[in-house]
Order: structure tokens, then sequence, then C-alpha cells
């Protein structure tokens, strides 16, 4: 085994657990994703001295292989969940608003999802998220408006908190 793929296993993989668990919205399916990336590059680390960025090429295989994943399931999912007893109006709020946001976030369509991860939490250029997922940066834009349009007019996510937290 490379040692350079073994020093990029131990210091990026932790980077497209939390990517892909954000993609995802489970930890076992995160985990699942994550070595399929890997196993994936690590055929092909050999020729890696082509790539510029071995991170942004890993975390492309790590989309494409999530977006395929989606496509190919049967039925959808729908995040559910209750909201535990909210304790007082300040940090507890503030949570819940938050976890409320992550699972309307795991309701948007595979690719909206992909754009939102990738705009807001890994703060990618809209080129660089274009290029990652293989669409024009026009589309990206569509996408995030789409998603954006159907996070701020969900009845659960009318709040005022809410608003301000994803400006």
């Amino acid at each position: 085994m490379d040692t350079d793929f073994d020093e990029y296993v131990v210091t990026r993989s932790g980077a497209l657990l939390r990517l892909a668990y954000l993609l995802t919205g489970d930890g076992h399916r995160a985990e699942d994703l994550v070595q399929d990336t890997l196993e994936r590059l690590c055929r092909r680390w050999s020729r890696m001295t082509y790539v510029a960025d071995p991170h942004a090429y890993a975390r492309k295989i790590l989309l494409n292989q999530h977006l395929s994943w989606r496509r190919k399931r049967a039925s959808s999912e729908l995040v559910v969940a209750d909201l535990p007893e909210r304790a007082g109006e300040d940090e507890t709020e503030a949570v819940g608003v938050r976890h409320l946001l992550w699972q309307r976030i795991g309701a948007l369509p595979p690719r909206q999802r992909a754009v939102v991860v990738l705009r807001y939490y890994e703060d990618l250029a809209d080129a660089d998220i274009a290029e990652a997922l293989g669409i024009s940066a026009g589309t990206v834009r569509s996408n995030a408006m789409r998603a954006l349009t159907k996070l701020r007019t969900h009845p659960d996510l009318m709040s005022t908190t809410l608003a301000e937290e994803t400006r």
C-alpha cells in the first residue's frame, strides 16, 4: 500500500465522513459511502500524480457515488423525528432549529441537497460545485435557489430565528 495514500486517509477521511453524513443523514450509510470512495480512490491512486487536488477528486467520487445510490433506490426516504421538549429559549431553541433545518435539507432532492451542502458547509464557489457535480454553474445556482425556496417556505421553518440563521 502506498504511504501517500495512507497519509491521505488519515488526514482527510474525517472530512469525507462529515460530508457523507451531511449528504446522507445516516451514519452507517455515510461510513459505507466513504469506504466505497476510498476504495475507488485507492485503485486510482497510482495515477493521482496528474491530479492537482486529490481531495477535490475524492469529493467528486463521493458525490457521484451518493447521487448514483440515490437514483438506484426504489423508494424515497422521508426524514421524520419528534423534537424533544424545549427546556428554554436560548441554546436549546437554536439546536432545535438547526436540527429541523437539517431534517428539511435531508428531504431535498439529492442534487439540491448536494448543492446546499457544498455551498454552505464546504464553502465551495459555484464553479467548484459545478465541476464536482458535472453540471453548469447556472444549474448550480438554479438548484440552490429552488432548495432555498423550499426551505424558506416550509411551514415548520417560517420562524424568524431560522430566517436569520440561513442568511
